[in-house]
Formats: C-alpha cells, sequence, structure tokens
C-alpha cells in the first residue's frame, strides 16, 4: 500500500494513544529496542502489558501519526520477538507479535507490535522495573497497580472436567476401556486383583473418567467411540496426519484420525514410516543402524498435544512426517511453563495444565507423565541417537514441536560422542549454534567462559577446544572457515590489490574478500563487513575513490 493508504489504515486500526495504543518515531530499531528507560521500545511494551495488552505503532510521529518510517537494521521478527522476550521480564509470547508494513512509493517501514495483556500475578518488567502508562506520562508502576497484579486470582475454568449430561457409558468404547484397564494395571501393577473385581462403571470412576458416574469430556476425548464426538461440538478432538517428501511438498499420504484418543495414538505411531537409519559417520561408538524413533519418542509430543491443547479454538492437532528426515507435532494453546529450557533443565513439573482433569485421567492410563520429565527424556532420547535436540516453536499461540529423525550435522554428533561430559543444557546451547539459531546474552557468556564458542554475537561459532577434543578433521576445517582472519589481514589485502593494480571497484574487491569471509556471516552481512572495511581505510587516509567511483591509493 502507499504511504496514504497506510496511515489512513492506522488511523482507522489505532485512532487514539491511550493505556493500549501507543504512536513512537523510533527511527532505529536497533537504537530504541534498548535504550534509556522510560523513551525505549522494551519500556512501552511493559507499560501496555502491565495494564490490558495493546500495540505499539513504531515509525509514526507522535501526536500527528505521520510515517516517518523506522529503521529496522538487520531485526526480522522472530529476532526482535525474541529480543522483546529477552528483555521484558515475565512478557508472554502467547499473543506477542509484529507486523511490518513497507509503503510502496515511500519504501518507509512501519512496525506494529502487539502487546499481549500480563500473565496472572506477573508484571512485566523492563530495565529492571515495571511501567505503566498515565494519561501522555510513562512511569512506574503504582502501588496500586502493582498490588492490583499480584493480587490477581487464578481462576482456570477446566473444559476437560466438564460433564455432559446426557452421555452414558454406552457412548465410550468398549475396546479404548478393555485398552485403559490394561494401562491402569501396568502402571499399578500390585492392583490387578482389586482392579479385576470392578466393573466398568467402577474403574471409570476411580480414574476419573467419571465424576459420580457422570461422563466427563475427558472421558469422551480419550474413550469415547468415534460417533460420540457430537458431544464435544463445538470443540474437535482429531488428529490430522500428513506425509511429505520434502518440507513444502505436496502430500503423499493423509489420513484423520478421531476418538477415541487412546487407540488413536497407536494407530498414528502405526502409520509413521518409522525406517531404519544407517549411521555414515565412521567410530566405534556409532551403531551401525536402529529406528529413526523409538516408541516414546512418537508418543510422547503426541500425547502432549493432546493433553495441552486449547479445545476452545476448535481446531485439530497437527502431525506432519517429512519422509526419512522428522516430524512435526503442534496444537493449540501458549506453553504453558516460562520456557522449554526451564522444563527440560531443571525438570519440574508445572504446577499448572490448561486441561488438568484430562492431564491426569491420561497419566492414570500411562499416556503421560504428569510428575515432570517427558519433555525432558525427549531430549536424551536424542542425545543417545545423536541427533540434534528437539526443537519448540512457541509462536503464534501455539506449540510445535519438531523431532529430526537424521543426524543434521555430523560435526555436531561428533561433539556428542567426544564430549560425553557436556550437561543437557550445554548441549541444548550447543545445538542452537549448529543450527545458528539465537541465543540469550546470559547462555552465550556461559559458553564463552567455559570457551565452548568464540566469535562476536550474532556470529558465533564452535571454539578450537570442541573442535579439537572431536579428532574430526571436518570440524577443526569449518572451525577455521568460521574464525576466518581479522580486520587488518583484510585492510592489507585491500591495500595490497590496489598497490599492485593501482585501482579497484567494488566489485573487484567484493570478490577478493568474499570467499576468505568468515562462513557464520550471510551475503548481506558480508556485504556490510566489506563497507566497513574500506571506510575504515578511508578514515585513515590510505585509500580514495576517484571519479569513477573506483578506489584509489592516496598520494
Amino acid at each position: 500500500m502507499t504511504e496514504k493508504e497506510l496511515q489512513n489504515y492506522l488511523l482507522e486500526n489505532y485512532p487514539k494513544e491511550n493505556a493500549k495504543c501507543e504512536w513512537k518515531e523510533f527511527k532505529s530499531i536497533k537504537n530504541s529496542f534498548c535504550g534509556n528507560e522510560r523513551d525505549d521500545v522494551i519500556s512501552y511494551v511493559s507499560a501496555i502489558a502491565n495494564m490490558e495488552g495493546g500495540s505499539l505503532v513504531v515509525g509514526v510521529r507522535d501526536k500527528t501519526l505521520e510515517i516517518v518510517g523506522t529503521d529496522t537494521y538487520n531485526y526480522d521478527r522472530p529476532k526482535a520477538i525474541l529480543r522483546l522476550t529477552e528483555r521484558c521480564t515475565n512478557l508472554s509470547s502467547e499473543g506477542l507479535d509484529i507486523e511490518e508494513f513497507i509503503t510502496d512509493d515511500t519504501h518507509k517501514t512501519v512496525w506494529v507490535i502487539h502487546v499481549p495483556k500480563h500473565l496472572p500475578k506477573r508484571p512485566v518488567y523492563a530495565h529492571n522495573k515495571a511501567w505503566q502508562r498515565i494519561e501522555d506520562s510513562l512511569v512506574e508502576v503504582t502501588p496500586e497497580r502493582l498490588n492490583a497484579i499480584l493480587s490477581e486470582i487464578l481462576t482456570v475454568d477446566d473444559w476437560s472436567a466438564g460433564i455432559i449430561p446426557d452421555a452414558t457409558i454406552e457412548d465410550l468404547d468398549p475396546i479404548a476401556i478393555r485398552t485403559a484397564r490394561e494401562k491402569f494395571v501396568e502402571l499399578y501393577p500390585k492392583r490387578e486383583t482389586e482392579v479385576a473385581s470392578w466393573d466398568d462403571a467402577k474403574f471409570l470412576n476411580k480414574t476419573g473418567f467419571t465424576i459420580k458416574g457422570k461422563i466427563t469430556r475427558a472421558a469422551i476425548v480419550i474413550l469415547g467411540r468415534k460417533e460420540s464426538e457430537y458431544f464435544l461440538t463445538p470443540s474437535v478432538c482429531k488428529i490430522r496426519y500428513r506425509r511429505k517428501k520434502i518440507v513444502g511438498g505436496e502430500d503423499v499420504d493423509f489420513e484423520i484420525f478421531n476418538i477415541p484418543m487412546i487407540l488413536a495414538v497407536d494407530e498414528l505411531g502405526n502409520k509413521i514410516s518409522n525406517t531404519q537409519y544407517v549411521y555414515t559417520i565412521e567410530g566405534s561408538l556409532f551403531p551401525e543402524d536402529m529406528k529413526r524413533y523409538d516408541v516414546f519418542t512418537l508418543r510422547e509430543p503426541l500425547n502432549n498435544a493432546i493433553a495441552h491443547q486449547d479445545y476452545s479454538k476448535g481446531c485439530m492437532i497437527d502431525v506432519i512426517e517429512y519422509e526419512d528426515e522428522k516430524l512435526v507435532f503442534s496444537n493449540k494453546g501458549r506453553f504453558i511453563p516460562s520456557s522449554v529450557e526451564e522444563v527440560v533443565t531443571e525438570d519440574i513439573p508445572e504446577s499448572f495444565y490448561r486441561n488438568r482433569h484430562l492431564a491426569e485421567t491420561m497419566r492414570n492410563v500411562k499416556m503421560v507423565d504428569t510428575e515432570g520429565g517427558g519433555i525432558r527424556k525427549l531430549y536424551m532420547q536424542q542425545k543417545k541417537r545423536f541427533f540434534p535436540m528437539p526443537e519448540y516453536d512457541l509462536t503464534g499461540m501455539q506449540v510445535k514441536c519438531t523431532i529430526q529423525g537424521n543426524v543434521l550435522d555430523e560435526n555436531f554428533a561428533k561433539i556428542l560422542v567426544n564430549n560425553p561430559d557436556l550437561s543437557l543444557q550445554e548441549i541444548m546451547w550447543l545445538d542452537s549454534v549448529q543450527k545458528h539459531k539465537p541465543l540469550t546474552d546470559e547462555s552465550i557468556d556461559y559458553l564463552r567462559k567455559k570457551k565452548y564458542i568464540e566469535g562476536r554475537k550474532p556470529h558465533i561459532y564452535l571454539s578450537l577446544s570442541i573442535a579439537d577434543k572431536s579428532k574430526h578433521v571436518g570440524l577443526k576445517a569449518s572451525y577455521i572457515k568460521n574464525k576466518s582472519f581479522d580486520d587488518d589481514y583484510f585492510r592489507k589485502l585491500i591495500v595490497d590489490y590496489i598497490s599492485t593494480f593501482k585501482k579497484a571497484s567494488r566489485k573487484e574487491i567484493d570478490e577478493l574478500l568474499e570467499n576468505k569471509l568468515s562462513d557464520a556471516l550471510t551475503e548481506r552481512q558480508k556485504f556490510d563487513k566489506i563497507t566497513n572495511l574500506l571506510s575504515s581505510l578511508k578514515r585513515k587516509r590510505m585509500i580514495i575513490t576517484d571519479n569513477r567511483r573506483n578506489w584509489i591509493l592516496v598520494k
């Protein structure tokens, strides 16, 4: 859209500044994301979150909404969202989003940052202070507002515990009930004789599927006949399975799995083409071959999706299999714990569940482990296979879990083999390095102190100590290529080239240095680095440009 059209759109959707909406100029995103307290992006995000949530419009003039544009530098949406969650303590990722608009005629960029309301009892902090907006001023949160946030009551309507008045035991699948009884005895083998004396009605009451004989939604989800699904309307409980040959490719297989979920999980597990994985990496510690996914790895993400799905959204649970590569599981709803990293490293069960009753009934039939540790076990299983760590995407008000079914990077696999003392936390961070995923400042500082990484953020790479210990030639070569050379070396190359050939165009200098720069840099970053090298030589009065824009030596 044109600049005028964008301004009209913003005036229509964000017409007034108040506690839910701010207009800010912020000409540079890089400088404004963490600037002076009370006058930067994170301060305003904190203020908006500590009221009812809202939007921050960046790149417009305050008071008039005139579009001036903002320089996003090398910030894209995912990186900006990560920075906000890093620098705004307690900021929820659910509902946090950024819309980017670039005008067609003037090429000005405007960001609209959508800020979710603070979580119950958790004020949002920026610069170690909680902020709020009072009329036109940004101030520290008043004692009254802070007390209001801290005294909020955690009230949750457990959808799964709801009674279905018209449903009876006849609406449950007999095979599903029999399977549930078998799983319950496996969990409590000492009660086998006692359980055998129970009729189905007593068993369902004892395991929580019924409450005083009344059928719950949890019972329909886990044990209900397929034709009983209408009891859940308008909610949906289905698993949509797709198989693809490549990412973005056409479906080569498709199937919908319905209730009862206790049977659907096994049916889907049998559907996935869990082929043998043959290791091509030399070394006695590597197995010759094994299944890509063990039974636990197939079941745990799917059972978690069933237990934590936000059924109010009326959406299916999705499972995508990329042949001989990876599995992707996704369900709707915010990830309840503070972070995946906290769940894995601290191994502490969460005290709050979206569908607590459903989770409890699933635990009674060995579908989930509410004592904690399920996600951590996923990481441990991948570590045993020398595969990449599971990857969680928590954006867009959903949880997406990707399980890799092969060795993504032989160098990383070698690191796991030759560095058995690495903690799971360290492996997760090093896994992010191999995938070129962003890391927090704290994790980078930790890895640097342990001498596991080198380079400057965001261009970090595995250090010499890791590469050398692995005894792996390819990893050592990768280290040298990532490390590259220092700036003085590059400046000398430029000067020597110009001295030899009397002049050099920008294209010639690009070709001279391109293959010598670090592989950790993107093409854009390589271009910017060469620009900075030329600028530094010009400031030192060593080179200048002639009237044809060629670089020449200063006489």
